[in-house]
């Protein structure tokens, strides 16, 4: 039943597009919740068909015709001019009025020296439809097209599929990025692979995680443009010969990289930047010697292993598993990229009057190639590869193009999630490159024991190739070396990097390390799923805080103007009722929308401490059962995310969660005051509608273990409060938003190394703490598991002797921060006051502000805020 309704949603968006050219839009610079007078995209048409445009001095009226075209060099926006006289029913084509082009270096006024190239395994974009059309002004006129079609637009946008190419907040970032850098007027390029299958969707029977395919391209992806003239050849395996011309790479097996573009909108500024995905796909002659003894089947089906490379998205977030197709899908989009960057340096671009550039003099200064982890590593083997072996540089000069191209993002310090390749693995399916790594290796190892002679325990450290057996390489050790930027993604993570992690390599290079806290585009992540409260903000400040989300300071004036207060609480609550309904009819659960929607939604693992979470609901739940008569502020108490399919404790916790929720949702003593629901299958279209509904965002992992979060920042701009430790981007919302303003709780990360060194016993707060002890015997018992008694058993064990993430230690100050949350609900003026204070602290986690601190400090460009001009107003050069 699948196939009509995505007939249904193409036709109506497209029929959508044609009503649109009927409609007339005043041309005055629109509020959010107003019609611009803007373009459309790919079919669409605007101006205004029954005002003639008075310089034409004819009586006939003007549309235009807008059309994306995913070139070569980037995505093109094309504007076509028809021309409606009074007599005819159809527009004739005037004339092409001209190009908005998405290399925005090549328009005049925004002239760039660089273009921006993020290279991630990951990008998690979700839906594109309600995304594109917000970004191009589009929303309400498709909205009212729709709708005089009899159509609701909300149950269209539910037919799209997520794009699922990403775990988790690695690959959301990405895509954050990505809409902030088009914004931003940046040239920029996002690389990665076009996954036939992304992160798996989650089932969850009888309380236990179930896996099943995410077939998202079942029906196609209308977004995406396939561009077979620029495929590319990837090779692997082989052997290397030294020859009277150099090194060479032979005997290869071939893979061809077909590239699919997909055109990233900025926010009503014209410009379009690209996302480019690449497919893996077998070369046409297979192996004809095995045809021609007979085996034609087998040698048909060896195609598929070609293909295999960009088959399914490896679902194991912070944690490293060494597999041969992952080693080669991180080549792939490398090898592939780079071709593609640099047959687009040697175009004559840039002012450059040759045909084709030869020289790579200023590649570093064209070129800029951000490594979104450890996953794209290999772009610094591979690019010296190209310019040693290919393009026949000297060693040094290709060491310092490549070193001063390359830019590295850390995004853990979690040991068991840095990468490291077995030497063996490395050497048969890239010989060349493993020659070349310990060639980089060999020198950098040179530098550092002339700085700091007879310290072989320090080369030990910082060497790029770590001993045993098998020797690995360390892939993060490559990055650092190999790039003239490293950053952290919060500053108390920067500042781990440089003291812990990376601590030899900051000795050596301080001036490599910078810090650049992450941040959520404001369009998504409050427009997009929360209209109601950017039109209340848009009342009080003007709508320009989409683009500069500092100015939400602005609401602090109107902290105490009881009118403001009383509509803030009202959107908030519009917004649980709403989801309310939605989990009624999802999992048959009754909620009190007046209770407090208590959400933790993030991948489950350890580190995140869920198992704290659901320490505190036995807790809650044991108090009304031993006071039933007693008043309890009601809880609604929300928990969701994917578990890594091998990873048995993650499992163990959803269903440890399942099993809680169904003892606790049935027992009339409770009632309506403490309700568990496990999200199911929790992604980003979920996102967008339990985070507007949220009340209280758990950010709770043990301090010094997340490198950031960007839950904890879409959270707060939406208008929920955060209990959380001083970890990751937590420490600056308490700055920003001011401490008191946040539930801030437990161990630091100066008390946790303390902990490390003195040694943690949990069973000394299993002993003290009565309600703790209460608690884990219950699970251990059976309580929760009446038909198997030891279920729980692994996960007491482990909390009681394996916890390395010491979830006993924070426990008490946990509980006693929750009755703090109780207390404040209680007021619920004070409450909301809360919630405005933190809206207007968290401007600085826009990513918009991010990729700003990425162009100047790293890539060396200028975010630019020009907007080049929509088609219904004359090119600026035609006004001079």
């Amino acid at each position: 039943m699948r196939l009509p309704k995505i007939s249904v949603f193409v036709l109506g968006c497209l029929v959508a597009y044609l009503m649109f050219v009927k409609h007339h839009y005043d041309g005055v610079r629109p509020a959010i919740s107003k019609i611009p007078p803007h373009f459309h995209p790919r079919l669409g048409f605007s101006g205004s068909p029954n005002r003639p445009n008075s310089s034409e001095g004819v009586s006939g009226c003007f549309q235009y015709g807008v059309m994306f075209d995913a070139g070569s060099t980037g995505t093109r926006i094309h504007v076509f001019k028809f021309q409606l006289e009074d007599n005819e029913d159809h527009p004739g084509l005037t004339h092409r009025l001209h190009d908005i082009i998405s290399d925005v270096q090549q328009h005049p006024h925004t002239l760039l020296t660089q273009r921006i190239h993020y290279l991630s395994l990951e990008f998690y974009m979700g839906r594109t439809l309600q995304n594109t059309m917000i970004n191009l002004g589009l929303q309400n006129a498709c909205d009212e097209a729709i709708y005089q079609l009899g159509l609701d637009i909300e149950e269209l946008e539910e037919i799209e599929e997520d794009a699922g190419l990403g775990n988790g907040g690695l690959g959301r970032l990405a895509a954050c990025f990505l809409d902030s850098m088009a914004s931003l007027g940046l040239a920029a390029y996002g690389y990665g692979i076009r996954y036939e299958f992304g992160i798996f969707n989650q089932k969850i029977s009888d309380g236990w995680q179930v896996e099943e395919a995410d077939d998202w391209l079942r029906y196609g992806n209308p977004w995406e443009k396939a561009r077979p003239e620029y495929m590319l050849p990837v090779h692997f395996y082989g052997r290397v010969e030294q020859t009277a011309e150099g090194v060479k790479w032979v005997d290869t097996q071939v893979v061809l990289a077909m590239p699919y573009d997909t055109p990233v909108p900025g926010f009503k500024n014209n410009t379009v930047n690209t996302m480019r995905l690449w497919s893996a796909k077998a070369p046409i002659d297979f192996n004809l010697q095995e045809f021609n003894v007979g085996d034609y089947i087998e040698a048909v089906l060896d195609r598929n292993l070609a293909e295999n490379i960009s088959r399914v998205l490896y679902p194991n977030d912070n944690f490293f598993e060494g597999k041969e197709l992952r080693l080669k899908q991180e080549y792939f989009v490398v090898a592939a990229t780079l071709q593609d960057i640099i047959r687009r340096f040697k175009s004559s671009k840039f002012g450059c009057r040759d045909p084709v550039r030869t020289s790579f003099e200023t590649f570093s200064e064209k070129v800029a190639i951000q490594l979104n982890d450890t996953h794209p590593a290999l772009a610094i083997p591979e690019l010296m590869r190209i310019l040693v072996d290919l393009e026949k540089l000297d060693w040094d000069k290709a060491w310092e193009v490549t070193r001063q191209t390359c830019a590295y993002t850390n995004h853990t310090v979690l040991p068991e999630a840095l990468e490291r390749w077995p030497i063996n693995l490395f050497e048969k399916l890239l010989p060349r490159h493993l020659q070349i790594i310990y060639e980089i290796n060999h020198l950098h190892l040179q530098r550092i024991a002339a700085m700091f002679p007879g310290d072989n325990d320090r080369l030990r450290r910082m060497s790029l190739i770590e001993e045993g057996d098998p020797k690995r390489i360390n892939m993060a050790h490559l990055c650092v070396v190999g790039s003239h930027a490293v950053n952290g993604v919060a500053r108390i993570h920067s500042e781990i990097v440089k003291n812990t992690v990376f601590k030899d390599f900051y000795e050596v290079e301080p001036e490599k390390f910078q810090n650049k806290t992450n941040g959520i585009t404001p369009r998504r992540w409050l427009l997009l799923c929360n209209p109601g409260l950017a039109d209340l903000i848009a009342k009080k400040i003007g709508d320009d805080f989409l683009t500069d989300l500092f100015q939400l300071r602005k609401l602090l004036d109107f902290i105490d103007e009881d009118a403001f207060i009383c509509d803030i609480a009202n959107v908030k609550q519009e917004n649980k009722q709403k989801f309310a309904a939605y989990l009624e009819k999802e999992y048959e659960v009754k909620i009190n929308p007046e209770s407090i929607f208590d959400i933790h939604v993030k991948r489950i693992h350890e580190y995140k401490r869920q198992l704290l979470n659901v320490l505190h609901i036995i807790t809650f739940y044991n108090r009304i059962k031993k006071d039933p008569s007693k008043h309890f502020v009601p809880r609604t108490v929300i928990i969701g995310g994917k578990a890594a399919p091998g990873y048995h404790m993650a499992k163990m916790i959803i269903k440890l969660i399942t099993a809680v929720g169904q003892v606790i949702n049935n027992d009339p003593v409770v009632g309506d005051r403490l309700k568990v629901i496990y999200l199911e299958n929790y992604r980003v279209s979920l996102a967008e509608k339990v985070i507007p509904a949220a009340d209280l965002s758990e950010q709770i992992s043990t301090a010094g273990t997340e490198a950031s979060g960007t839950g904890n920042m879409k959270f707060m701009l939406n208008g929920a409060l955060t209990i959380g430790t001083m970890d990751g981007a937590n420490v600056e919302m308490a700055e920003e938003a001011g401490e008191e303003n946040l539930f801030i709780f437990g161990m630091r990360v100066e008390d946790v190394d303390a902990m490390d060194k003195t040694g943690y016993n949990a069973r000394e707060y299993y002993e003290r703490l009565s309600e703790l002890r209460q608690v884990i015997d219950q699970i251990q018992t059976g309580y929760f598991s009446p038909k198997e008694h030891e279920l729980f058993k692994d996960v007491v064990n482990m909390l009681m002797n394996h916890d390395r993430f010491k979830v006993f230690a924070d426990y008490e100050a946990y509980i006693t921060c929750q009755d703090r949350v109780n207390e404040l609900y209680k007021n619920p003026k004070e409450w909301t006051r809360t919630v405005i204070r933190n809206i207007a602290g968290s401007g600085k986690f826009s990513s918009d502000r991010t990729i700003s601190e990425y162009a100047r400090d790293i890539w060396g460009v200028e975010p630019s805020d020009v907007k080049i001009p929509p088609p219904n107003e004359p090119p600026v050069e035609s006004r001079k």
